[in-house]
């Protein structure tokens, strides 16, 4: 209930009025039955404007910490995030891997949309980042098509740091289902995970017209000089609650 009761009552007007969202694509999004949505990542309104825009309900997997904090901010934010239905997840410790994958089979085997970050954490630049694995051991899991979505303008409204939204117009561009049933029963294989999650990254590289580096996120944020960007030829010759890389490589 409270799902639909912030779409379209206590936080959608409000959205719909800062950022005027204009959705592209939208047919290719199923009717029914679990796909996994694989967005790029420039901010946290990224997790409000696609749900605004899609008919149906998104499930994302949260950080759990969004569940474990303190005080009043806390509070709320637990109260939010369990409201809309989000499924927290543990991003520390030796099982957060298989964790995040679990839980995100379950929702898709429930027959939803499940919502996925690939990069893993915010573009620290407003460009697309190389992509975590998980997203595609998921998907050979699963057996779901995956969707790209490129999120245009949210980084501009809702920069790293900043506390309040800048009204600026949000594009949500939303490509073809990619169908990788050509490599059924090789989920674990790194090497096949790694070519469907550079085929996704490079969906929506194409999609969102980002400029692409070739590295984690997370390292350039660590590191920022140790970033360097990749041509387009180059992106696609090399070929995800943020689920992490099922495993090193």
């Amino acid at each position: 209930m409270w799902y639909w009761t912030f779409k379209y009552v206590l936080l959608g007007p409000l959205l719909h009025l800062l950022g005027r969202p204009k959705v592209e694509g939208l047919e290719n999004i199923p009717v029914d039955g679990p796909a996994i949505l694989a967005s790029n990542h420039q901010a946290v309104l990224d997790s409000f404007y696609l749900p605004l825009v899609v008919p149906r309900r998104i499930t994302f997997l949260a950080k759990s910490e969004y569940f474990t904090g303190r005080g009043a901010k806390g509070r709320f934010q637990r109260w939010f995030f369990s409201s809309v239905g989000q499924v927290p997840i543990d991003r520390t410790g030796a099982s957060a891997a298989q964790d995040a994958l679990d839980a995100g089979l379950r929702v898709l085997r429930n027959g939803k949309l499940l919502g996925i970050y690939p990069e893993g954490t915010r573009s620290p630049d407003d460009r697309l980042y190389k992509g975590k694995t998980g997203m595609a051991r998921l998907a050979l899991e699963s057996g779901v098509p995956v969707i790209p979505v490129a999120m245009i303008g949210t980084a501009k409204m809702n920069p790293i740091g900043s506390k309040l939204p800048r009204p600026t117009k949000v594009g949500v561009r939303i490509g073809k289902p990619l169908d990788f049933s050509r490599y059924e029963g090789m989920a674990g294989n790194r090497f096949v995970e790694r070519a469907v999650t550079d085929e996704v990254m490079y969906e929506l590289m194409k999609l969102g017209g980002q400029q692409y580096v070739d590295v984690y996120a997370a390292s350039m944020k660590a590191t920022p000089e140790s970033a360097t960007p990749v041509s387009d030829a180059a992106a696609g010759a090399d070929g995800a609650a943020r689920i992490p890389d099922s495993r090193a490589g």
